[in-house]
């Protein structure tokens, strides 16, 4: 019914949001930070529920007609608090950078230092980096990855105890392993730092139960509602128990922050999207499929490794492995835009002490959250690793005989070269497209 209306009223966007569907049945999903939503999920956000200003908090609205949605905030809040083992959480935050940005504000001064994982090595933008509001307000200092690819937590010590952060940040984007949470707990608790549990891409793995808790180690935890956790776009900004001990008015200082520091209304059809699916993660069937994607990206990556593909770290504890290019002499662009003419869909990544800059980095990223939510298990990870590893030896193999050197392939129109001459992408595609159409997207869980 909603499609006939949309076609009725704007046939222009009725036949994008066609051709998106389209692009997502016939394409591997393999970026970490996506996935796909239930139908449920979809309901709530495309509800009349986003025709309704609700500023303000539970029973403490400016506007009248606010009997259902403190109803449905106060839902989404106490899903959350039991999901996440927590005595306070806000689930108003638009997204996972403004959801730190609050946590900055309501806790720290202009000027004062916190401590991130750096950029280039697995960090988000939001945990330091100088461009952004977090590293323009706030003095960022970094810790990185040992030459193994681990977090090097005695150098993460060491700096900590040397410039004392206000605030330290345990999260990350494309570092595959977990999380030592006790370790950050350590050093935090050493020099009475602020411990911040960024879980955004992980936060599905851990009501899954395939992913450390940071809920005893962290004085507060943020996170994304999307990516593993499979909701719509929002955000979570959570109290524990050790903030509260810390700081018993640390809940209000964050009310503060989001609204009327921060926000005006919140979103309240994307809060109902957000309850639906902490419902669903507290299912059997969901601890299931936090397991698999798992399972999936480990398969993942031995198949990458009896098939000659580096990986960084060595492999995964996560949904998610990052591919160290060099031994193909190509970059990340040349490769992801490659096989996105394959219906394989992933993105360039830097990768640690990347020796290209990065907007033409070394690497690429992928995950498994969105594949597994189409029921695609591990046989199906040693096909995919098959068609990945065989277009990255095409395009060497094409690069090699047009001899672009790296400096040459930065160009988009060489770029455009080697993938127009490298014939086994279409080819690929035929192959992609098939296996798609054995596993239908799914519109409920």
């Amino acid at each position: 019914m909603q499609k006939q209306f949309l076609q009725q009223a704007d046939p222009e966007i009725a036949n994008l949001v066609e051709k998106e569907t389209k692009r997502q049945e016939e394409t591997l999903m393999l970026i970490p930070s996506e996935n796909h939503s239930s139908l449920a999920v979809k309901s709530a956000v495309g509800s009349v529920l986003q025709d309704k200003y609700c500023e303000g908090y539970p029973f403490k609205r400016y506007y009248q007609g606010q009997e259902n949605f403190d109803q449905i905030e106060t839902i989404c809040q106490e899903r959350a608090k039991s999901a996440f083992k927590v005595p306070f959480c806000n689930v108003q935050a638009l997204s996972g950078a403004p959801a730190n940005l609050a946590v900055y504000f309501a806790l720290l001064e202009t000027g004062d230092k916190i401590m991130g994982l750096r950029l280039d090595q697995g960090g988000h933008i939001s945990h330091g980096l100088k461009v952004n509001f977090s590293g323009k307000f706030f003095k960022p200092f970094f810790y990185g990855l040992s030459e193994n690819g681990l977090i090097d937590y005695e150098a993460l010590e060491e700096v900590a105890l040397k410039e004392k952060p206000k605030m330290i940040i345990a999260g990350v984007t494309s570092y595959p392993m977990a999380l030592d949470f006790s370790r950050f707990a350590q050093i935090a608790d050493k020099i009475g730092a602020w411990l911040l549990g960024d879980v955004s891409h992980v936060a599905g793995l851990i009501l899954g139960g395939v992913y450390p808790d940071p809920a005893p180690y962290c004085h507060i935890i943020t996170t994304t509602t999307h990516k593993t956790l499979r909701g719509p776009r929002g955000a979570l900004i959570m109290a524990t128990e050790k903030g509260l001990q810390k700081d018993p008015e640390l809940a209000e200082k964050i009310n503060k922050a989001i609204f009327p520091g921060l926000q005006g209304g919140p979103h309240m059809n994307n809060i109902a999207g957000i309850a639906v699916a902490l419902k669903e993660a507290q299912s059997p069937k969901f601890k299931e499929y936090a397991n698999q994607v798992v399972k999936n990206a480990k398969a993942l990556a031995l198949a990458f490794k009896e098939k000659g593909v580096k990986l960084c770290s060595g492999g995964t504890e996560t949904h998610l492995l990052l591919i160290d290019l060099r031994n193909f002499d190509i970059l990340g662009n040349t490769a992801a835009q490659a096989l996105e003419v394959a219906g394989i869909v992933l993105n360039r990544n830097g990768i640690p002490f990347d020796p290209n800059p990065p907007f033409y980095p070394s690497g690429i990223r992928l995950g498994t959250p969105a594949i597994t939510s189409r029921g695609m298990k591990e046989v199906e990870m040693e096909l995919i690793a098959d068609f990945i590893a065989q277009g990255l030896r095409a395009l060497k193999e094409t690069k090699n005989k047009l001899g672009f050197s790296l400096e040459e392939e930065k160009k988009k129109i060489a770029r455009e070269q080697i993938i127009s001459q490298t014939p086994v992408l279409e080819e690929m595609k035929v192959k992609v497209k098939k296996l798609c159409s054995l596993f239908p997207i799914k519109v409920s869980y």
